[in-house]
């Protein structure tokens, strides 16, 4: 989360990361209009997943429910976690839907910023029961969507992490792509690779400041390198040689097999220079696959090929596991309406109806095994087995090789990571950028970690 320590908005920050599907739905108690009409408010992130329910919502949701509508506040990932967990900390009841992620759940639910959704699920008629089909949605996603058993959000994608490569561009240099590569290799690939006078990267990856941008595959190679963000007694760990090392491979990728710019590069710039033939190599969300895979989006559709995520000396938290889920708002006036919205975004019914709409390598991932046992799906994403294996195998409660007090892969679970987390990352990014050297950088995260998070202030999450 990227709440600071003694901030009451300290466990949600992120959650404006999710903060895409602040949804209303149809409520016997309009808020609004001098109609019968409920107006739910969603916040929302502006990725192509929630652009794409947007869509639908209009065509389809409005339309068999017309005394619903759904107003979206769409907002780039950053703004939308400040300023949705400023508005859910404080009751101020602007939304009544709340895209969180699975950093955002459990802390929100934890504050009473949630409303809990197994009643809502346990007033729904058998038939509806049959039609949602709870016990389809993949576990892992669940469990992190769940606080003390219960679950307070359900998701609309779920994703971890692979590498993604260019087969046309290996095939060209004789190389091959293990299905399980380390990261001494993709080094390696990377240097060969890197082609800048034909606009070609090494490879590509998230240089921007977030704790949910360069520090989310980063956070992958600390783990796997050994590394951890704390010991079993929350003392600082960053600086220590194994995240050193991480963070350095990290950094020389980007200096110099990387993108240009890419101290400013985000997901979005990454996946575009894939895309367009410009990288041989981009390590980031299964969730983004889709998108090579759509030959109106992507000049490299039916090119490109997948791998598990890289290791070095272990595979705890090598890959991560998020979710873009849908939360009930404690505040929200038109909870009825909301749960109606919520579930039926998250159906399995959606997801056919995106499907048939966008294309099935489109179809919001990582949510029901249903959708990986479906045929056009199978068809249409050579991904899936790799991303389905990679959630399935995530290890968000041993996310390094050592114990350590927090669960999450490329975020720790507590309220001040929003805050810590973020000032870390703009150091990171500092470095890829040339302004710090990685010990100083290092350093100053572990002094500011030592000043933020203890034992006392950690208790309970």
């Amino acid at each position: 989360m990227k709440v600071i320590p003694r901030i009451i908005t300290i466990l949600t920050g992120f959650t404006l990361l999710l903060a895409g599907l602040v949804a209303c739905a149809p409520s016997s108690q309009s808020s609004s209009s001098s109609s019968n009409t409920t107006t739910l408010t969603v916040a929302t992130v502006n990725n192509g997943q929630m652009v794409q329910m947007e869509q639908l919502t209009k065509q389809v949701f409005e339309k068999d429910h017309p005394t619903i509508k759904i107003n979206f506040v769409t907002l780039p990932e950053n703004d939308l976690r400040s300023k949705v967990t400023q508005d859910v900390a404080t009751n101020a009841g602007k939304f009544d839907i709340a895209t969180i992620g699975s950093y955002e759940t459990p802390i929100w639910a934890h504050n009473g910023w949630l409303d809990d959704l197994s009643p809502y699920f346990g007033k729904m008629s058998a038939q509806d029961k049959s039609s949602y089909n709870y016990d389809d949605l993949l576990k892992p996603i669940m469990s992190s969507l769940s606080y003390q058993k219960h679950p307070y959000a359900v998701p609309f994608y779920g994703e971890s992490s692979m590498m993604m490569y260019n087969k046309q561009i290996f095939a060209q240099h004789h190389l091959t792509m293990p299905e399980h590569p380390t990261w001494d290799q993709i080094k390696q690939f990377a240097q060969e690779l890197n082609d800048p006078a034909h606009g070609v990267s090494g490879i590509v990856l998230r240089g921007q400041a977030g704790w949910g941008m360069n520090m989310a595959p980063l956070d992958t190679m600390i783990n796997t390198y050994g590394g951890s963000w704390f010991d079993n007694n929350w003392q600082p760990q960053l600086s220590k040689p194994a995240v050193q090392q991480a963070v350095t491979d990290y950094v020389t990728l980007l200096q110099k097999y990387g993108e240009p710019g890419a101290s400013t590069s985000g997901w979005q710039e990454c996946l575009s220079l894939m895309s367009q033939g410009k990288a041989a190599m981009y390590y980031d969300a299964t969730s983004l696959a889709g998108v090579l895979e759509t030959p109106s989006q992507s000049k490299v559709a039916g090119q490109v090929g997948y791998a598990y995520a890289p290791t070095k000396v272990t595979t705890n938290g090598s890959r991560w596991l998020w979710a873009w889920s849908l939360g009930l708002v404690k505040s929200s006036q038109h909870k009825d309406a909301a749960f109606q919205f919520i579930t039926w975004a998250t159906s399995p019914q959606y997801l056919t109806l995106a499907g048939k709409t966008f294309g099935w390598a489109n179809v919001p991932p990582g949510t029901r095994t249903s959708i990986y046992q479906n045929p056009n799906y199978q068809k249409a994403a050579p991904f899936a087995q790799i991303a389905l294996d990679s959630i399935n195998t995530a290890t968000p409660d041993q996310p390094t090789a050592n114990p350590v007090p927090y669960h999450g892969i490329q975020y720790v679970g507590i309220p001040q990571f929003e805050s810590v987390g973020q000032q870390v990352s703009e150091n990171i990014s500092a470095v890829i950028a040339g302004k710090m050297t990685v010990s100083q950088a290092l350093q100053q995260s572990d002094q500011l970690l030592s000043s933020q998070v203890n034992k006392s202030n950690t208790a309970g999450y």
